[in-house]
């Protein structure tokens, strides 16, 4: 059985959110973090995470919203923290594609955040969008650890955030066919890779342009076996093994 380890998994999206949660489950897909990104989507997936036995969530506010969030949104995060279904701070980063007029407001946002992950000792997820400098600049502030969501980056800044005590999370991307992601990505060590969907977005090969949804974690993972030659039953394990340490082993008190 796999886990997703990052899908946006709201009402926005989903009118059926049972059926693709079954869906999953018959495709040997049975954990997921559901991960927020603004003041709606973090209730939402709360209330969700309460609702559905193996799903965790994420409260974060993603960079895209750095000029609308307000401190009421930040102090939901906090007063939600140590729920016991909440599990990290995300979906949270730094993303210049559409603008970098905003840099400044962005790293503030992200160093807010990655503030409360070290002061709960909780994992983060992390956005990197045409970021990478600022992002590990930034990251190097805190005492913190997590996943780089969607990485698409080189070898050398693989290692750079595996050093930092990282995850990589390998999503749809690594199926599409001008993508280079596999050959940095077989360069790696299993024990650095986590599978995510990043639902509804990235659906892989062979059903890009379809919508995307939790049960497509076992193409990207039979892609993923076949890429390290090894068994879909040895890549769950190893997988599933990476995902507890970072997320579900005992927090500090």
């Amino acid at each position: 059985m796999f886990t997703d380890t990052h899908c946006h998994i709201y009402q926005e999206y989903y009118e059926d959110i049972d059926g693709i949660i079954n869906l999953a489950h018959l495709n040997n897909v049975d954990r997921f973090i559901n991960n927020g990104c603004d003041k709606k989507s973090n209730k939402e997936v709360l209330e969700l995470c309460h609702k559905y036995k193996n799903m965790y969530g994420a409260l974060g506010i993603h960079p895209e919203n750095v000029l609308e969030y307000t401190l009421d949104d930040i102090k939901f995060i906090e007063d939600n923290i140590r729920d016991s279904k909440i599990i990290a701070i995300g979906e949270i980063g730094l993303d210049y594609h559409y603008t970098k007029d905003n840099k400044n407001e962005q790293i503030k946002l992200l160093e807010t955040q990655l503030s409360l992950a070290e002061k709960y000792n909780l994992p983060v997820i992390i956005h990197s969008r045409e970021a990478t400098q600022d992002t590990l600049n930034t990251l190097k502030k805190f005492s913190v650890t997590g996943v780089i969501h969607s990485f698409s980056g080189s070898y050398e800044v693989a290692q750079e955030y595996i050093k930092m005590g990282y995850l990589l999370g390998v999503n749809g991307v690594i199926t599409f066919k001008n993508a280079n992601l596999k050959d940095v990505i077989k360069k790696l060590p299993l024990n650095s890779i986590v599978l995510e969907t990043d639902s509804p977005y990235l659906t892989p090969e062979p059903f890009r342009g379809s919508q995307n949804n939790p049960s497509h974690i076992l193409d990207i993972a039979n892609f993923v076996k076949d890429l390290f030659n090894i068994s879909l039953d040895e890549l769950s394990k190893i997988t599933n093994s990476n995902i507890d340490k970072m997320f579900f082993s005992p927090r500090k008190p």
